[in-house]
Order: C-alpha cells, then structure tokens, then sequence
C-alpha cells in the first residue's frame, strides 16, 4: 500500500527554494562640484552585478521486479479409500514502486539593500566641462534543466489455484482454495524547476538622483546614465517513462477428474487485482518579481548660468525573460488478470449418494488506473502561483 503521505511531503518539498545570497551595490554617490572656471571634470562609474545559477540533474532509472506468491498447484491424485481434501491458504502480494527524480530549486534575492544613488554636477566654474557617465547593470539569469529516464518492469504472480485431485477411489473430494490479493502501485514523480528571481520584499525605497545645477555661464555639463536591470530563467525537462506491468491473480484452474465412489467438489475463494500507475512531471515555475528598478527617480536641471550647455541622459531598462520547455514521452503497458474460472469437474464416478459434482467459483474482481498529468508551465512577474494538479487526486486512491 502507497502512503497517502508522500503527496504532502512533494508539494511541502517543493515549496522550499534554496535560496541563493547575491551580493547588491551600496549606495552611490557622485559629485563633481566646486571646481573652477576653464577646467576639465569627467566621472566615470561602470558598476556591474551578475548572478548566475545553473542546476542540471539527470536519473536513468531501471525497476525489473518480478515477483510470485505461490500456495497452490497441489496435487493429491490416485489415492483409494479415504478422503481427499486440498485447501490452500491465502496468496498476498503487495508492490510498491515509487521514483521521486530531478527537482531543482533556485531564490536569488536580486536587489535588497540597493541603497540610493545620487549624481550631482553643481556649483563648478564658467566656461568648465564637467561630465558624468553611470552604468548600473544588474544581471539575474537561473539555468535549469533535468532529463528522467524511467523504465519500471513489473511482473506479479498470486495463486492459491492450480490444484489438481484426480483419479482418487471411494473417498470424497474436495479442492478449497484461499484468497489470492494483489495490489501494485507505481508512482513517478519527475522533473520539477522551480526559480524565484527576487520574490521577496524587494521594496526599500531605492531612489536615483540625479542633478544638474548652480554651474557658471558657458559651462558644459551632462550626466548620461544607463541603469539596466534583466532577469532570464531558462528551464528546460525532458522526461521518458515506460511502465511495463503483468500481474496476475489465480483462485481457479483447479482440476478434480476421474475420481470414483465420492462426491466432487471445487469451492475457489475471490481473486482481487488493483494495479495502478500515476506519471506526474514536467513542471516550471517562475517568479521574475525583481524590482531592481529604482522606485523613485529625481532629474533635475536648475540654476546655472546663461549660455550654458546642460544634459541629462537616463535610460532605465529592465527585461525579464522566462523560457520554458517540456517534453514527455509515456509509455503504459497493463496486463492485468483476475481468475477464478477455469476449474474441471469430468470424467467422476458417483458414490453411493449419487450427488452431482459441484465447481462454485469465487469473484474476481480487477482494477487498474492510469494517471498522467505532464507538462506544466507558470510563469510571471510578481504572481502567486499554484500547482496545476491536485496531489490529492493523484495519490489518494492508491
């Protein structure tokens, strides 16, 4: 029997990300100010951070399980003058397959404690040349890939039948049987990325500032700045799953022949086969939340002097990219089989009470279910993401 408990432990399991500590820029500031008349001032900042997280699993799994549970093919046959009697106990099999493969989990927390950033060009002399020239460029990119191959190969034989009591003289005979019981469950849970660029509490009051102001006639000032933030996560799975399940559950083929002066009879007990096979996998989840833009953005150019020449360049850019993929090849092969039929009864000889033979068969009940749920993608900025399958559903009748 399949623990109901491992649908909790996968979606608990999956909600925990591991969490990736990225370093941010501090505050910034700069300032060309107070220089004098005629002069020359340039500042240049490059200031870059790139995080990169790259995770690839691959499982090549082979379950051959062959199993057989045996209490019948007795025989008692050519014996006179008693009694003959055959009664099998019960025939119990349980298998239980599970693989649980390939989860990757990535959080980069892309911009806390960004601070502030502040560029000023004031108070500098006629006729100066005064530049500044910024690039913030803060990269988040998760790489995440898995590739499952599964091959389960599962072959189960319960049988309390197959008895045999023939050519017996001047005794009754009877063949009684014992339950035969097979459950077999076969679980696949594969490939699952899970990325969480920013996520968190991004917020904090990150500001840009940036001014121009106070410089003398016929001065020359600008600022151009480029602040850039994108985030990528590329998740990638491939899974290939072949499920290849005989089973086989057998009260019946009992045989009671050419037996002489006795009553006959073959009483089987019920054959009960559940088999059930559930393929979950393929599942990406993004959350490109980042907010490493900053929230408030102050331009300013004010208070210099006549004839001057004063800019300010800002580019503000912030690309987020997921891309997803999936690609499932399943196979499910079920052979399932419930007898308790088949049994013979000819060719006998009454006794002295002239009853009939009698064959009275038990039920024969089979069940077999197969599930798949594959290839899901969730992707967005900022969202609250749910799984797209009910784990419930999933693994509750197992």
């Amino acid at each position: 029997m399949i623990n109901k408990r491992i649908a909790t432990a996968i979606a608990t399991g999956a909600l925990l990300l591991n969490s990736f500590a990225a370093p941010a820029f501090a505050a910034t500031n700069v300032t060309i100010a107070g220089n004098g008349s005629n002069s020359d001032s340039n500042a240049t900042l490059n200031l870059t951070k790139a995080n990169t997280v790259v995770q690839n699993n691959t499982a090549n799994v082979s379950n051959n399980i062959d199993v057989s549970a045996k209490t019948g093919g007795n025989k008692a046959s050519d014996n006179t003058g008693g009694n003959v009697s055959i009664d099998t106990g019960m025939s119990t099999v349980g298998v239980a397959v599970k693989n649980m493969l390939n989860k990757n989990s990535a959080s980069i927390d892309c911009c806390s404690d960004a601070g502030n950033t502040t560029v000023k060009v004031a108070d500098n002399g006629k006729k100066s040349d005064n530049s500044v020239d910024l690039n913030m460029d803060n990269s988040n990119s998760v790489f995440q890939d898995n590739n499952a191959h599964v091959n389960n190969d599962v072959n189960v034989d319960s049988k309390t039948g197959g008895n045999k009591a023939n050519d017996n003289t001047n005794g009754n005979v009877s063949i009684g049987t014992g339950k035969s019981d097979v459950t077999v469950g076969v679980v696949n849970f594969a490939n699952a990325n899970m990325a969480s660029i920013g996520g968190g509490d991004n917020a904090g009051g990150h500001g840009l500032s940036l001014w121009v102001s106070g410089n003398g006639k016929k001065s020359d000032n600008s600022i151009d700045a480029n602040i850039d933030a994108s985030n990528t996560a590329t998740q990638n799975n491939y899974a290939n799953v072949s499920n290849d399940l005989d089973v086989k559950g057998n009260t019946g083929d009992n045989k009671a022949q050419g037996n002489t002066g006795g009553n006959v009879s073959i009483d089987t007990s019920s054959s009960n086969v559940d088999a059930l096979v559930a393929n979950v996998g393929n599942f990406n989840w993004a959350d490109l939340s980042c907010g490493c833009l900053f929230d408030d953005v102050t331009a300013k150019v004010a208070d210099n002097g006549k004839k001057s020449d004063n800019n300010i360049d800002l580019n503000l850019s912030g690309d987020q990219k997921a891309f997803e993929d999936n690609n499932a090849h399943l196979y499910n092969d079920l052979d399932v089989n419930g007898s308790t039929g088949n049994n013979k009864a000819e060719d006998n000889t009454a006794g002295s009470h002239h009853s009939d033979p009698s064959i009275d068969s038990g039920r024969a009940d089979v069940s077999s279910q197969v599930m798949n749920q594959f290839n899901s993608n969730e992707a967005g900025i900022g969202g609250n993401f749910e799984f797209g399958f009910d784990w419930g559903d999933v693994f509750g009748s197992i």
